[in-house]
């Protein structure tokens, strides 16, 4: 005989966004407390949404003189900029362009080519220097900004993942706003996966065009629709490209990837949806047994699919084409 597994579930406000924080078995709401007190302990650290933080102190200090910041800081800013040095689209200093343009606030404004140059020439992640022994990190030229917030989310939900099995909550489900990670077996279906439902790109938030049926992973998901600038008979979204300054085009619309870790989900999502060269999904392989697989929604309404086994997807609307 089976033992039910009850759910504890409770909802908090940070890193931008709404936190779901579900845990299930013998878990208490001071196990999600717990968690919930170290997003403000790493949100403290890494934020660039105000004052004080680890990462301002870096960026007050560009130009001028190296910051000693903790090692979790240090260590989130080494992979950051070694994955902004591999030039596919991510970029942890795109903070002052993306400053530039606005989009997502009243103010947003499509820029003069000249302004936009002068922003380029400060997003350049070689011109950050790291010292390993003293744990500092130094922006050479003034103006520039170091911005971890497109993988904080990430390590955080993982770090979270890593205080639930030192508790020993089996199973659980961390939602960060567009970030989901889910450990453990699920204990709903008897099969034991979690189900993931694909966000549709051109509804109301809750509606999903497609469910996918998978093991213990995380869940990130990039998109252009919820950021959006209207001008000049324009629609420019929010992903900006730092080789052009520019919202990325493509016929990309959504972009979510399934991963081991979080941080990696993070990156791998912006490396697919610059990949404007992806067209053979059924000979496609990912380079690393990290990453289980992506869904792609594309502005003609196709969904498609890498890494991911027929028999695991059920399509949830007919106006969408599933390849």
């Amino acid at each position: 005989m089976t033992t039910k597994k009850t759910a504890i579930h409770k909802q908090y406000r940070g890193l931008g966004t709404n936190i779901r924080l579900t845990a299930f078995g013998t878990a208490t709401a001071t196990d999600l407390d717990d968690a919930y007190a170290l997003v403000q302990m790493y949100e403290d650290r890494l934020t660039v949404n105000r004052e004080p933080s680890e990462l301002m102190d870096v960026n007050h200090a560009a130009g001028k003189h190296p910051v000693a910041v903790s090692e979790a800081t240090f260590s989130l800013t080494k992979l950051a900029l070694l994955t902004s040095r591999q030039n596919f689209g991510f970029n942890a200093l795109i903070g002052p362009l993306v400053k530039l343009w606005k989009i997502g606030f009243s103010d947003a404004h499509v820029p003069e080519l000249a302004q936009i140059k002068a922003r380029l020439a400060l997003c350049d992640p070689k011109n950050v220097i790291l010292d390993e022994e003293n744990l500092t990190i130094f922006l050479k030229q003034a103006g520039m900004e170091l911005d971890l917030g497109a993988i904080a989310k990430g390590y955080i939900a993982d770090r979270i993942q890593d205080l639930f099995k030192a508790k020993g909550i089996g199973s659980a489900m961390i939602d960060l706003g567009g970030n989901l990670l889910l450990t453990g077996p699920a204990p709903k279906h008897a099969d034991q996966k979690w189900r993931i439902g694909i966000q549709d790109p051109f509804a109301k938030r809750g509606h999903s065009i497609l469910s996918v049926k998978i093991g213990p992973c995380s869940a990130v998901t990039s998109g252009i629709y919820e950021r959006q600038l209207q001008s000049g008979g324009k629609t420019y979204h929010h992903i900006l490209d730092p080789k052009t300054g520019y919202p990325h085009e493509n016929n990309l619309v959504s972009v979510t990837v399934f991963t081991k870790h979080s941080v990696i989900g993070e990156i791998e999502t912006t490396r697919l949806f610059f990949n404007d060269a992806l067209t053979d999904l059924e000979n496609y392989s990912f380079d690393s047994e990290e990453i289980f697989g992506a869904v792609l929604v594309t502005k003609d309404r196709q969904i498609k699919v890498l890494g991911l086994k027929q028999a695991d997807l059920y399509l949830l609307d007919e106006t969408y084409t599933l390849l």
